[in-house]
Protein backbone atom coordinates (compact mmCIF):
# COMPACT_ATOMS: atom_id res chain seq x y z
CA UNK A 1 0.00 0.00 0.00
CA UNK A 2 1.45 3.36 -1.03
CA UNK A 3 1.89 6.14 1.50
CA UNK A 4 0.94 9.61 0.25
CA UNK A 5 3.71 11.04 2.42
CA UNK A 6 6.28 9.57 0.01
CA UNK A 7 5.41 12.47 -2.31
CA UNK A 8 6.54 15.03 0.29
CA UNK A 9 10.05 16.42 0.80
CA UNK A 10 11.86 15.50 4.04
CA UNK A 11 10.93 17.67 7.01
CA UNK A 12 14.50 18.90 7.39
CA UNK A 13 14.29 20.28 3.83
CA UNK A 14 11.02 22.05 4.72
CA UNK A 15 12.60 23.56 7.83
CA UNK A 16 15.56 24.84 5.79
CA UNK A 17 13.41 26.17 2.92
CA UNK A 18 11.15 28.22 5.18
CA UNK A 19 13.79 29.06 7.81
CA UNK A 20 11.77 27.37 10.54
CA UNK A 21 14.25 27.35 13.40
CA UNK A 22 12.27 26.56 16.58
CA UNK A 23 11.43 29.67 18.60
CA UNK A 24 12.06 29.42 22.33
CA UNK A 25 9.53 32.21 22.92
CA UNK A 26 6.79 29.97 21.47
CA UNK A 27 7.88 26.87 23.38
CA UNK A 28 8.64 25.09 20.10
CA UNK A 29 10.37 21.70 19.91
CA UNK A 30 9.75 19.95 16.59
CA UNK A 31 9.19 16.20 16.16
CA UNK A 32 10.74 14.89 12.95
CA UNK A 33 10.73 11.11 13.56
CA UNK A 34 7.86 9.65 11.51
CA UNK A 35 7.80 6.41 13.54
CA UNK A 36 7.20 8.48 16.67
CA UNK A 37 4.58 10.79 15.15
CA UNK A 38 2.79 7.71 13.76
CA UNK A 39 2.80 6.23 17.26
CA UNK A 40 1.16 9.38 18.67
CA UNK A 41 -1.48 9.26 15.91
CA UNK A 42 -2.19 5.59 16.67
CA UNK A 43 -2.61 6.40 20.38
CA UNK A 44 -5.45 8.74 19.37
CA UNK A 45 -7.40 5.76 17.98
CA UNK A 46 -9.33 5.38 14.74
CA UNK A 47 -9.61 8.89 13.26
CA UNK A 48 -11.52 8.07 10.07
CA UNK A 49 -14.82 9.66 11.12
CA UNK A 50 -13.28 12.28 13.42
CA UNK A 51 -12.61 16.01 13.20
CA UNK A 52 -9.01 16.18 14.43
CA UNK A 53 -7.53 19.35 15.93
CA UNK A 54 -3.76 19.80 16.16
CA UNK A 55 -2.08 22.61 18.08
CA UNK A 56 1.28 24.10 17.10
CA UNK A 57 2.05 21.82 14.14
CA UNK A 58 5.25 23.71 13.24
CA UNK A 59 6.75 22.24 10.05
CA UNK A 60 4.12 19.48 10.06
CA UNK A 61 5.71 16.27 11.36
CA UNK A 62 2.74 15.08 13.42
CA UNK A 63 0.44 16.72 10.86
CA UNK A 64 1.67 14.28 8.22
CA UNK A 65 0.96 11.29 10.47
CA UNK A 66 -2.52 12.57 11.31
CA UNK A 67 -3.34 13.17 7.65
CA UNK A 68 -2.11 9.66 6.80
CA UNK A 69 -4.67 8.38 9.35
CA UNK A 70 -7.36 9.68 6.97
CA UNK A 71 -9.44 11.80 9.38
CA UNK A 72 -12.72 13.38 8.33
CA UNK A 73 -10.91 16.74 8.59
CA UNK A 74 -7.75 18.04 10.24
CA UNK A 75 -7.63 21.55 11.71
CA UNK A 76 -4.07 22.67 12.41
CA UNK A 77 -3.91 25.75 14.66
CA UNK A 78 -0.63 27.62 14.25
CA UNK A 79 0.24 31.11 15.53
CA UNK A 80 3.73 31.17 13.98
CA UNK A 81 3.11 32.63 10.54
CA UNK A 82 6.43 31.24 9.25
CA UNK A 83 4.90 27.76 9.37
CA UNK A 84 1.74 28.48 7.37
CA UNK A 85 3.34 28.19 3.93
CA UNK A 86 5.12 24.97 4.94
CA UNK A 87 1.82 23.44 6.08
CA UNK A 88 0.10 24.56 2.88
CA UNK A 89 2.46 22.22 0.97
CA UNK A 90 0.56 19.30 2.49
CA UNK A 91 -2.79 20.28 0.99
CA UNK A 92 -2.28 19.01 -2.60
CA UNK A 93 -1.07 15.64 -1.30
CA UNK A 94 -4.07 15.28 1.04
CA UNK A 95 -6.78 17.13 -0.92
CA UNK A 96 -9.68 18.49 1.10
CA UNK A 97 -8.42 17.19 4.45
CA UNK A 98 -6.33 20.02 5.93
CA UNK A 99 -7.50 23.41 7.20
CA UNK A 100 -4.77 25.64 8.64
CA UNK A 101 -6.04 28.07 11.29
CA UNK A 102 -3.69 31.01 11.83
CA UNK A 103 -4.44 31.91 15.44
CA UNK A 104 -3.43 31.50 19.07
CA UNK A 105 -4.97 28.23 20.29
CA UNK A 106 -5.93 29.90 23.58
CA UNK A 107 -8.34 32.11 21.62
CA UNK A 108 -10.00 29.35 19.58
CA UNK A 109 -13.50 28.09 20.37
CA UNK A 110 -13.24 24.33 19.77
CA UNK A 111 -16.93 24.11 18.81
CA UNK A 112 -16.22 26.16 15.65
CA UNK A 113 -13.86 23.52 14.23
CA UNK A 114 -15.69 20.84 12.28
CA UNK A 115 -18.41 18.50 13.49
CA UNK A 116 -18.46 16.08 16.42
CA UNK A 117 -16.75 13.88 17.33
CA UNK A 118 -13.68 16.11 17.78
CA UNK A 119 -10.33 14.89 19.04
CA UNK A 120 -7.38 17.07 19.93
CA UNK A 121 -4.00 15.48 19.12
CA UNK A 122 -0.96 17.63 19.74
CA UNK A 123 2.66 18.04 20.76
CA UNK A 124 1.81 21.03 22.94
CA UNK A 125 3.98 24.15 23.20
CA UNK A 126 5.52 23.77 26.66
CA UNK A 127 4.96 27.36 27.75
CA UNK A 128 1.16 27.24 27.42
CA UNK A 129 0.37 23.53 27.78
CA UNK A 130 -1.32 23.80 31.19
CA UNK A 131 -3.29 26.90 30.18
CA UNK A 132 -4.50 25.09 27.06
CA UNK A 133 -5.61 22.07 29.08
CA UNK A 134 -7.61 24.19 31.53
CA UNK A 135 -9.17 26.01 28.57
CA UNK A 136 -10.26 22.70 26.99
CA UNK A 137 -11.58 21.33 30.28
CA UNK A 138 -14.03 24.23 30.09
CA UNK A 139 -15.10 23.10 26.59
CA UNK A 140 -15.38 19.34 27.13
CA UNK A 141 -18.92 19.04 25.77
CA UNK A 142 -17.40 19.70 22.34
CA UNK A 143 -14.46 17.27 22.74
CA UNK A 144 -14.54 13.49 22.34
CA UNK A 145 -10.93 12.83 23.38
CA UNK A 146 -7.49 14.45 23.76
CA UNK A 147 -4.13 12.79 23.10
CA UNK A 148 -1.53 15.30 24.18
CA UNK A 149 2.21 15.53 24.71
CA UNK A 150 3.34 17.49 27.77
CA UNK A 151 6.50 17.77 29.78
CA UNK A 152 6.76 14.55 31.81
CA UNK A 153 6.40 16.44 35.09
CA UNK A 154 3.07 17.92 33.93
CA UNK A 155 1.71 14.47 33.11
CA UNK A 156 2.85 13.27 36.54
CA UNK A 157 0.87 16.12 38.11
CA UNK A 158 -2.25 15.36 36.02
CA UNK A 159 -2.39 11.65 36.97
CA UNK A 160 -1.14 12.04 40.58
CA UNK A 161 -3.06 10.43 43.44
CA UNK A 162 -3.84 11.98 46.86
CA UNK A 163 -1.08 12.06 49.50
CA UNK A 164 1.69 12.39 46.91
CA UNK A 165 3.97 15.36 46.28
CA UNK A 166 2.75 15.85 42.71
CA UNK A 167 -0.96 15.83 43.59
CA UNK A 168 -2.44 19.29 43.10
CA UNK A 169 -5.09 21.46 41.41
CA UNK A 170 -4.40 20.00 37.98
CA UNK A 171 -4.80 16.44 39.32
CA UNK A 172 -8.13 17.21 40.99
CA UNK A 173 -9.80 19.16 38.20
CA UNK A 174 -8.58 16.96 35.32
CA UNK A 175 -9.45 13.64 36.98
CA UNK A 176 -12.80 15.04 38.12
CA UNK A 177 -13.74 15.56 34.47
CA UNK A 178 -11.69 13.00 32.52
CA UNK A 179 -10.41 9.44 32.56
CA UNK A 180 -6.63 9.55 32.11
CA UNK A 181 -4.42 7.06 30.30
CA UNK A 182 -0.63 7.38 30.26
CA UNK A 183 0.62 6.34 26.83
CA UNK A 184 4.44 6.56 26.71
CA UNK A 185 7.49 8.73 27.38
CA UNK A 186 9.42 10.47 24.61
CA UNK A 187 13.16 10.92 24.89
CA UNK A 188 14.37 14.51 24.56
CA UNK A 189 16.68 13.44 21.71
CA UNK A 190 13.58 12.88 19.54
CA UNK A 191 13.08 16.65 19.27
CA UNK A 192 14.71 19.44 17.28
CA UNK A 193 16.06 21.23 19.24
CA UNK A 194 16.20 18.77 22.15
CA UNK A 195 14.47 20.16 25.26
CA UNK A 196 16.10 19.78 28.67
CA UNK A 197 13.42 17.39 29.89
CA UNK A 198 11.61 14.18 28.94
CA UNK A 199 8.11 14.45 27.48
CA UNK A 200 5.11 12.15 27.93
CA UNK A 201 1.99 11.40 25.91
CA UNK A 202 -1.33 11.22 27.75
CA UNK A 203 -4.86 10.45 26.55
CA UNK A 204 -7.78 12.17 28.29
CA UNK A 205 -11.32 10.87 27.76
CA UNK A 206 -14.08 13.19 29.05
CA UNK A 207 -16.42 11.47 31.50
CA UNK A 208 -20.12 11.38 30.62
CA UNK A 209 -20.65 13.10 33.99
CA UNK A 210 -18.10 14.60 36.41
CA UNK A 211 -17.01 12.20 39.16
CA UNK A 212 -18.93 14.19 41.79
CA UNK A 213 -21.36 17.11 41.75
CA UNK A 214 -19.71 20.56 41.83
CA UNK A 215 -19.39 23.71 39.75
CA UNK A 216 -16.15 24.20 37.84
CA UNK A 217 -15.63 27.75 39.12
CA UNK A 218 -16.20 26.75 42.75
CA UNK A 219 -13.83 23.77 42.49
CA UNK A 220 -11.18 26.01 40.93
CA UNK A 221 -11.55 28.50 43.79
CA UNK A 222 -11.31 25.87 46.54
CA UNK A 223 -8.33 24.07 44.99
CA UNK A 224 -6.54 27.38 44.35
CA UNK A 225 -6.91 28.35 48.02
CA UNK A 226 -5.97 24.93 49.38
CA UNK A 227 -2.97 24.21 47.14
CA UNK A 228 -1.86 27.86 47.13
CA UNK A 229 -0.75 27.19 50.71
CA UNK A 230 -0.34 23.43 50.47
CA UNK A 231 1.89 23.09 53.55
CA UNK A 232 -0.74 24.70 55.76
CA UNK A 233 -3.65 22.90 57.38
CA UNK A 234 -7.03 23.37 55.71
CA UNK A 235 -8.33 25.46 58.60
CA UNK A 236 -5.67 28.03 57.66
CA UNK A 237 -5.52 27.72 53.87
CA UNK A 238 -9.33 27.83 53.50
CA UNK A 239 -9.95 30.40 56.25
CA UNK A 240 -10.88 33.14 53.78
CA UNK A 241 -13.64 30.95 52.28
CA UNK A 242 -15.42 30.61 55.63
CA UNK A 243 -16.31 26.91 55.31
CA UNK A 244 -17.28 24.72 58.26
CA UNK A 245 -14.82 22.01 57.25
CA UNK A 246 -15.49 19.71 60.18
CA UNK A 247 -19.25 19.71 59.52
CA UNK A 248 -18.49 18.12 56.12
CA UNK A 249 -16.67 15.24 57.80
CA UNK A 250 -13.27 16.54 56.66
CA UNK A 251 -10.38 16.88 59.10
CA UNK A 252 -9.55 20.62 59.34
CA UNK A 253 -5.96 19.75 60.33
CA UNK A 254 -5.42 17.86 57.05
CA UNK A 255 -3.47 19.43 54.20
CA UNK A 256 -4.64 19.89 50.62
CA UNK A 257 -2.63 16.97 49.27
CA UNK A 258 -4.45 14.56 51.63
CA UNK A 259 -7.97 15.27 50.31
CA UNK A 260 -9.76 13.14 47.75
CA UNK A 261 -11.50 14.60 44.72
CA UNK A 262 -14.85 13.86 46.41
CA UNK A 263 -13.82 15.90 49.46
CA UNK A 264 -12.78 18.84 47.30
CA UNK A 265 -16.17 18.69 45.60
CA UNK A 266 -17.91 18.77 48.99
CA UNK A 267 -15.94 21.93 49.85
CA UNK A 268 -16.78 23.44 46.46
CA UNK A 269 -20.50 22.82 47.00
CA UNK A 270 -20.30 24.88 50.19
CA UNK A 271 -19.25 28.05 48.34
CA UNK A 272 -21.49 27.72 45.29
CA UNK A 273 -23.78 30.66 44.77
CA UNK A 274 -21.91 33.01 47.09
CA UNK A 275 -20.62 35.33 44.36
Amino acid sequence: MTDSRDQLPPLRDIIARYDLGAKKSLGQHFLLDQNLTDRIARAAGDLKEVSVIEIGPGPGGLTRSLLASNPRQLYAIERDRRCIAALDELKPVFPGLLTVVSDDALNVDISTLGDSPRRIVANLPYNISTALLINWLNQLKHIDQMTLMFQKEVVERIIAQPSTKTYGRLSVITQWLCETKFEFNVDKRAFTPPPKIISSVLTLKPRSEPLFSARFEALEKVTAAAFGQRRKMLRSSLKSLDIDIQALGIDPTARAENLTIEEFCLLAKEIEGRD
